[in-house]
């Protein structure tokens, strides 16, 4: 046999037999659980639960500490230096602000063990107390996991806020906690001045910049208040150290509103000596838009090997390349096109793909480039936060020439519950339980789903193990309707998501039964609340808000009320030749959206809340014609079906 057609047989055959062992390659098991009936899957390398990884460790406080001493003199968190911060004006008059930024400084784990010990003793100085809380209030860096460990380490429960939330709820998560001290940073911090006067316990306000707004010392001596720098509280800390009081396993570490992105930093990473680069989306590549032109974007500096991000962001980087790609046209574009081609046809099990040379050839011609935006040494990328579409999964594996994780989970899980491992390469799953986890599933006959289902069974997902957390704080019956302790003493949270487990024992989510939608960027979205608010526009029968998950806002159905739209269609003299035809036209969306936008903002809705774009509807909804109840309820998934078409061209526009 010639020697050219074996080099051609043999990695065929051996890659068919590796193929076929991972498509048959269980990564979960059937188990046998107690509590309500259903489908349970366990990971298949345990049998039982796994409470902690590490022997004679049992909370985060000690595991931070033993893996610092462990790994005392690596890097640990690094922050760029900002160099300067300037304001360019665009040739219509709009503004920007651009960010130039240095090299990565590095905290040692050894070094961050120590500022974490002297946060500690800090807050023990300013008379902060183990049985009150303190809450953290500020986007994801190096001061707040600081703050957090420092926190644990005298045993003081930390209440996470995320950065963005609103007035009223801000308040609310800060008095229902009964929070003593809040660490922040300087935008957060204006926020907590403003509503100073509707805070009852607050005493003690710690910022994480050294700046410090000018009406803060107002509020110092009006409401007898502290605000110190992070700086400060570290360097009380270290001169006059206090006795650590670590915490036991059953002391409540965290207290969270709300989760996503800018929630807590996981400390996998921490544990096994990795080194972490803050960073933005806004300055994660060389052209991210708060990049200064010239300059390098964290991701060019920092080299990354590991990378984990939201959809929203990787769907930013895919945008960013194909948007490149395009703009240099050409011989560019076409060698772009070809090399995806044939690379997806391999990935999609094209034995007449691109493989071997072939492979390397266009990795050197084509993705090697695209590989240098995130710096060229990502080996690996794991999403989460929300659904990651399939399209974006496949275009950067490709792209990047890494393979791509997805994870499922929720606060009330403690973050993850299922995760996809390095050799799946099938889209659009979660991956199989993960050792603390047992997932399973409940019939919802009123949706449909069973696990009597073929060929995949369904059903509402139920997490079970030692990551899921207590109970809703100060909500007894919420936690009584959610959280199940079943005969065998396993603690079950039922999250409302609806999924269906493959043959190998990996979880795919498919639905939702409650009207709470989590948007891309991992923020939630209460449509009942924001239809509500929005149905006081004069412009408005009816309403029906729609959140896609795979997408960054929200459109909406809106029911045009006829009288009022054709009246200010008179004023304005916009001809019509029937309300059909006026709501077609482009100056009465303007309009109603304009309107929508005015309830909102009265509102105090969120960015994410409000609807960016609009279909109005000139037949109104009527028990008569399904779509709502005879209490004029709407019912939402017979409008959805009903109005596909339109609901995906509002997206596709």
């Amino acid at each position: 046999m010639s020697a050219y057609i074996v080099g051609v047989l043999v990695p065929i055959v051996v890659t068919l037999l590796l193929r076929n062992s991972k498509n048959s390659k269980k990564r979960g098991l059937l188990v046998d659980v107690g509590g309500e009936p259903g489908y349970a899957i366990r990971n298949c390398r345990f049998t039982s639960p796994v409470q902690t990884a590490w022997d004679g460790i049992s909370t985060i406080a000690e595991l931070f500490e033993h893996s610092c001493k462990q790994h005392q003199d690596r890097n640990f968190l690094g922050t760029r230096k900002l160099i300067s911060r300037e304001i360019e004006v665009t040739e219509d008059g709009r503004s920007f602000e651009k960010l130039h930024l240095g090299d990565y400084e590095w905290l040692t784990y050894g070094r961050a063990f120590e500022a974490v010990c002297n946060f500690a003793s800090g807050l023990a100085q300013l008379g902060h107390k183990k049985e009150e809380r303190a809450a953290i209030f500020a986007d994801t860096r190096e001061e707040w996991f600081i703050a957090l460990q420092g926190c644990f380490r005298c045993n003081v429960t930390v209440v996470t806020i995320y950065a963005s939330l609103g007035e009223e709820a801000l308040c609310h998560s800060l008095n229902e906690t009964e929070v003593t001290t809040v660490i922040c940073g300087h935008k957060e911090l204006k926020k907590i001045i403003e509503i100073s006067g509707q805070l009852d316990t607050v005493r003690c306000v710690i910022c994480m910049d050294d700046e410090i707004p000018s009406n803060a010392s107002y509020v110092e001596n009006s409401k007898s208040w502290t605000i110190t720098s992070f700086a400060d509280v570290e360097r009380l800390g270290s001169e006059k150290p206090v006795d650590t009081d670590l915490p036991l396993s059953a002391d409540i570490a965290v207290i969270m509103y709300t989760s996503g992105s800018t929630g807590l930093p996981k400390n996998v990473i921490a544990a096994v000596g990795s080194a972490i680069g803050y960073g933005s989306p806004l300055t994660l590549t060389d052209t991210s838009s708060k990049i200064k032109k010239g300059t390098k974007g964290d991701a060019t500096v920092l080299l990354p090997t590991l990378m984990t991000a939201v959809p929203a962001i990787l769907d930013r980087v895919r945008d960013g390349v194909l948007r490149k790609v395009n703009t240099k046209g050409g011989l560019s574009k076409k060698l772009f096109d070809l090399a995806y081609a044939r690379r997806l046809s391999a990935v999609n099990g094209n034995w007449f793909g691109a493989w071997g040379l072939e492979k390397a050839l266009w990795n050197f011609l084509v993705f090697r480039k695209v590989r240098a935006i995130l710096g060229g040494r990502i080996r690996f990328v794991l999403s989460g936060g929300a659904p990651l579409s399939g399209d974006t999964q496949r275009f950067i594996n490709i792209c990047l020439g890494a393979p791509i994780g997805q994870g499922y989970g929720l606060t009330e899980t403690s973050a993850g519950s299922t995760f996809s491992e390095v050799d799946d390469t099938s889209v659009g799953r979660v991956g199989a339980p993960l050792p603390c986890s047992f997932i399973k599933l409940i019939d919802w006959p009123e949706g449909g789903y069973l696990t009597s289902d073929s060929p995949k069974p369904r059903g509402e997902i139920v997490v079970g193990g030692p990551n899921v957390t207590v109970g809703y704080f100060k909500n007894e019956e919420k936690t009584k309707e959610l959280y199940k302790v079943d005969e065998r003493g396993m603690r079950w949270f039922y999250t409302g998501d609806i999924g269906q487990f493959h043959a190998d024992g990996c979880l795919e989510i498919i639905d939702r039964k409650k009207d709470i939608v989590k948007l891309q960027h991992g923020e939630y979205v209460s449509l009942g609340k924001v239809e509500a608010t929005l149905l006081v526009s004069p412009y408005i029968d009816n309403i029906m808000l729609h959140a896609n998950p795979f997408h960054s806002y929200c459109v909406a159905l809106v029911v045009a009320s006829q009288h009022t739209v054709e009246d200010w269609a008179e004023k304005q003299g916009i001809p019509f030749t029937d309300f059909a035809d006026l709501c077609e036209k482009a100056e009465t969306k303007k309009e109603v959206l304009a309107s929508i936008q005015k309830e909102a903002k009265r509102a105090r809705l969120e960015k994410f809340e409000i609807p960016v774009k609009i279909k109005l509807l000139s037949e109104p909804w009527t028990p008569e014609s399904g779509l709502v109840t005879a209490a004029f309820k709407i019912k939402r998934d017979i409008i959805r079906k009903a109005f596909s078409e339109e609901l995906s061209n509002l997206y596709a526009s």
